[in-house]
Parts: structure tokens; sequence; C-alpha cells
């Protein structure tokens, strides 16, 4: 027995050293490879963290930039003489840290004395503001004149600036918000810029970098670099310049990608350097911001790993070697004794008792194991019943899961028909009046021409607000909402509520709509105006179609810090059973009626969005009543 243990304890020494060598340097070659990987991981999500804040900081100051301009483009219109042009673009830069230059710049002729040209400019200057008009030249085809004229909404620029009529010019690159300027009767006449110099950008990007030798690059739509290391390339070089398609794919693909605004992590390597670029695009504008980190900077500790790992392999081998013999030898010595109670069970004895092993290698973990399958082997018509019951609840399981699936395939086939019914019947009528129109040719009466035009445009507007519903309550349009909503502004809640209500007498020109408000008209709450707007037009709707129409009342009244806007109307009402699903989307009280059955849930959103809430006064019972609560103050971003 003595010479089979001391020949056999060789022989598994051996071949556990086989197995074990192998398995080792694999399985650390895979702890490597996964160490790499998370390192990766870990740089990107660090390099999305630090571009996400200098992004956060880009969209604070040019939103401070538009909102300087949005905040003063009012007065221009309204105090149009030149004198006040030069007050006001004095005041912008003056009254605005982010703003370095403000130019208010007139169509030919809006004022006759100055001739054909004319534009004040106001500039930063140490600590002062330089404000002045600025000598003629054509700035009607300058980029920043030129592009929100074309564009008829604001915008943002970037140029170089070499015109410099004034001594007065920022130097170098700016980047300028660029509005245009209409009239009362919406005609154009000009353009009030707001710039600062990208010089100033370039600083506030360049605050926190996640590695010593990152950067970041900022380029538009075409490519060109507005920010860059290399100011050499700046306004003169774009991404794809120089850029091989065999060697240097990677560029060109992230090139388009950045310049078609979208967002992302690529592998590429730049002037020769394997890096890994994160990039996104500049919200409100045609530029895309990346950061550059080399893959040197982010693998330094991985490598450092390396010089410590090796020698630590080395040394864990040779202990393997030292141990194992000994360990195999004390290892085996139980098992002739578990070899004797396996043939006695292999033999049909039931009755063998095998005690549990205090030990926790594998022999003892073996010979707990033989214990443990003897005592299952007592329990396995008890096991057998388990599963045929585990079976049983699972299988229920998934015939409720079928039938949610089927219900859910049956509410997108009534959605879809109740979308083709609601845009069918208005395209069909303005599809009709249409033809009618081109058919008749000058015959038809003037005033049947005006009732014709006025369905058509009835039924267009009605075709675009179902449209403008599905787009608010898809995944796009809750993106767009929460990015707008967090612009806020003062509102007249007087104010809001009677163009509300012009708005829906267009539609509903015999609707009696009495106003009885609490506050003066000055009373303003800080909120966005446009979800407001849309949560009071689409409860005065539901008011002129499902009540009497002669008894719609709004109230506004606040407390120290909610405005409530009341809306109630005289009608058959909302059965109690149709309360709960009232703002539920897609749910309607009659499948057969107007509409798809998303605003009210649309205008709750909107509400909770703008911090307060829409809810339907069950206490009433003459009709509906919609409770409308917002903040007087709204602190959500």
């Amino acid at each position: 027995m003595i010479s089979i243990r001391k020949s056999l304890a060789p022989k598994l020494s051996f071949g556990i050293l086989l197995l074990a060598v192998p398995v080792f340097v694999i399985a650390l070659g895979l702890l490597f490879n996964k160490s790499r990987q998370m390192v990766r991981e870990e740089a990107v999500g660090h390099a999305n963290s630090v571009l996400g804040t200098t992004m956060q900081r880009v969209v604070c100051k040019l939103g401070a930039v538009e909102t300087a301009t949005n905040a003063n483009s009012w007065l221009v219109k309204q105090y149009l003489q030149p004198d006040s042009l030069l007050i006001l673009a004095h005041r912008v830069v003056r009254f605005n840290p982010h703003v370095d230059g403000c130019s208010v710049s007139t169509e030919p002729g809006v004022f006759p004395k100055f001739g054909r040209y004319f534009s004040t400019y106001s500039i930063s200057q140490a600590d002062t503001v330089a404000t002045v008009i600025e000598e003629e030249y054509e700035y009607f085809d300058r980029i920043w004149y030129k592009t929100p004229k074309d564009l008829e909404e604001p915008c943002w620029v970037v140029y170089f600036d070499d015109v410099d009529s004034l001594t007065l010019a920022l130097d170098g690159m700016v980047a300028s918000y660029c509005m245009p300027l209409y009239d009362d009767a919406n005609r154009f006449f000009g353009v009030m810029t707001s710039g600062f110099s990208l010089l100033r950008l370039s600083k506030v990007i360049e605050e926190e970098r996640p590695y010593p030798n990152s950067y970041f690059m900022m380029i538009d739509q075409d490519g060109y670099y507005y920010v860059h290391p290399d100011s050499s390339r700046l306004f003169t070089q774009t991404i794809f310049d120089d850029a091989n398609p065999r060697q240097q794919a990677g560029i060109i693909a992230l090139g388009h990608e950045m310049t078609k605004g979208k967002q992302g992590n690529m592998i590429v390597t730049i002037d020769g350097v394997h890096s890994h670029v994160s990039y996104q695009p500049v919200p409100g504008t045609t530029w895309s911001l990346a950061l550059v980190c080399p893959e040197s900077d982010i693998l330094e500790d991985y490598h450092q790993l390396t010089y410590i790992v090796v020698p630590l392999l080395i040394i864990g081998l040779l202990l393997i070697l030292l141990l194992c013999d000994r360990a195999v030898a004390h290892a085996i010595r139980p098992l002739n004794q578990l070899l004797d109670k396996t043939q006695s069970i292999a033999s049909g004895n039931m009755e063998v008792y095998i005690p549990l092993s205090p030990r926790e290698d594998v022999v003892g973990r073996l010979q707990n194991s033989f214990a443990t399958m003897l005592q299952s082997l007592n329990f396995h018509l008890g096991s057998v019943r388990y599963t045929t019951d585990q079976t049983k609840r699972r299988n229920e399981e998934l015939l409720q899961a079928t039938r949610l699936v089927e219900e859910a395939d049956r509410q997108k086939t009534v959605f879809i028909q109740n979308v083709s019914h609601q845009v069918r019947t208005p395209l069909n009528i303005i599809m009709g009046f249409a033809q009618i129109l081109s058919s008749s040719g000058h015959s038809l009466p003037e005033e049947e021409t005006k009732s014709i035009t006025g369905m058509m445009d009835y039924n267009s507007k009605l075709l675009n607000r179902l449209l403008l519903m599905l787009f608010d309550s898809s995944e796009a349009g809750t993106s767009e909402e929460l990015v707008i909503a967090s612009k806020h502004e003062d509102v007249s809640c007087n104010d809001v509520a009677r163009e509300a209500i012009n708005y829906i007498l267009k539609r509903y020109p015999q609707l009696i709509v009495n106003l009885q408000s609490e506050v003066n008209d000055d009373f303003c709450v800080h909120t966005n105006r446009t979800f407001l707007m849309r949560s009071l037009r689409e409860l005065l709707y539901n008011s002129a179609k499902y009540s009497d129409g002669k008894h719609v009342v709004i109230r506004i009244s606040h407390t120290d810090t909610m405005v409530r806007f009341v809306i109630e109307d005289t009608g058959k009402g909302i059965a109690e059973a149709d309360c709960e699903r009232l703002f539920k989307f897609f749910a309607k009280v009659d499948d057969l009626s107007e509409g798809l059955g998303l605003g009210l849930p649309l205008s709750k959103r909107h509400a909770v969005n703008l911090g307060g809430d829409l809810i339907l006064d069950t206490n009433y019972h003459d009709g509906c009543r919609f409770i409308l609560e917002i903040p007087l103050t709204n602190e959500k971003k």
C-alpha cells in the first residue's frame, strides 16, 4: 500500500503540473486581457464624463450669450432709432460678461440719413466698453449677416474677423449668436449679433483634461477646425485634409460622424498616435466637440502592472512545484476508505453511512459529495414532484405572457386604425376641396371660396395638431420637450390665458369663454411659455368639443408658491369609470370619437415637466373641471 501511495503521488503531482501551468498561464492572460478591457472601459467612462462636463460649460456659455441676445432683441424693434441702438449694443456688452462684442446692423434705407449702411458695434476693452457706428463697408454678404437672414431664424456662426472698420474688431476667430430682426409687419430689417472670441471658448474647454497629453478639438459641419492645440490648423484645415483613405480610414470615419452631429466613441490613429476619441455635438449649433486621449496615457498604469505580475508568475510556479507533491500525498489518504463505502453502495446496500468530512480539499469535497448524493437518492421522488410543479407554474406564466403579447398586438392594431381614421378624414376634406378649387378656376363666388379655404385651413391645422401630438408622445418628442421645457421666461398669466382663448375662438367662434382672474395683468410666472400655452389650449379645446359651449370659465389664482389655472365647463362630463385612464396615452373614452387619446396625457406631462401638475376635480359634477398648477419660480434645469 505504501509503495502504491509513493508511486501515485509523483504521478499525480506531475499530471497536476502539466494541467496547472497552462491553465495558470491562460488564466493570467485572460486576466490581463480583461484588465486591459476594464482600463479601456474606465478610460471611456472618464473621458465621456470629462467631455460631458466640458460640454455643460460650453452650453452654459453659449446659453448666456443666447439669453442676453434674446432678452434684448425685442428692444431693437421697440426703439428703432440710431441712438437707441447704440445704447442697446453698449448695454448688452456691459451687463453680460460672457459677451465680448455686440452689433446691430440694418438693411439699406432703414435710416435714410445714414444712406445704405448703418451698423452699431460695441466691444469690451479691458474695463471699458467702446460703442460706435461702424464705417461703411459691404457687410450684407458677411456670414454673420447673410446666414440668419437666409435661415430666417437665430443661429451660431464662427468666422475669422478680417474686417476692422473701427479698429474695434475682435482679434482672430469669433463665435457669434446671430438673430434676424423683423418689424411688426414681419419684414426683415436687420441682424443683431452677440459674440465672443474663440480664444476664450478654448480656455473654457481646456480647463479640465483627463490625461497629461489629452486635448480637445472642435469642428464645424464642413470639418474645419475651430478648436485645436495646433493653431495653424484653425479655419484653414479640415479633419479630412491629408487623410489617406487606406491608412487613415479611422480619421475619415471620425470626421463623418462628427460632421453629421452624432455622438459616440472611436479608436483612431491621429498624427501617428493611437488614441481614444469621445465626441458629441454642441447643442444648438452645427459644431461637434471631441476629446482625444492617447492610448499610451490610458494604459500607462496597465503597463507598469506587467513588471510586477511577471516576477510573481515565476515565483508562483516554483511554489506549485515544491508543494504539489506533499499536497497530493496528503490528499489521497482517505480515498481507500471512501472506495470501500462506494463499492458497498454499488452492490445495492443503501444503509451505508458516509460521514461528512471537515476537510475542504478535493478529497474532502468528494466525500461530502458522496454523502450528499446518498441523501439525495432518498428524496428523489419528492424532487421529481417538485420539478413537475415548477414546470406547471412556468407553463402558466408562459400562457399569461402569451396573452399579454396578444393584447399588445390588438392594441397596436386599434391604434393604427385610429390614427388612419383621424388622419384620413381631414386629409380627404383638404384633397376634395383642393380638387374643387383646381377644377372650378375663378368661377366660384367669393363667399363660397372663403368658406372652402376656411374649411381647408381648419382641417390642415387639425392634421398638424394630430401629427404634433404624435411627435410629442414619441421618444424623440419627449427628449426635445425636456430640453425646451428647461428654458424659462417671465410669462404674464392673464396674457397667456387670453392668447389661448383667442386661439380656440378661431376654431370655435361660437364658444363663450369667461376669464375670471384674481391677478393683475403684470403678474408673471417664471416658466416655459410654449408648454404652458399648449396645456391651456388643449383644456379649452376639450371644453369646446365636449361641453355646451356657453359656460366655459378660466379662473386664475395664486398662492405663495403656485399659480392655479382652473378650466371649468358645463356639459356631460366624464364618467367615474373613465377617470382612472383619462391621463393614459392613447386611451379614449369613446373609440369612435375624434382624437388620438394624446391631448390630456401630453398636457399632464407638460405640467409635470414644468414642476406642477394637472388634475381632474372629481367633486365637480356639472361638467368637467381641470386644475393646472405650476410653480411661481421654476428652478428646473
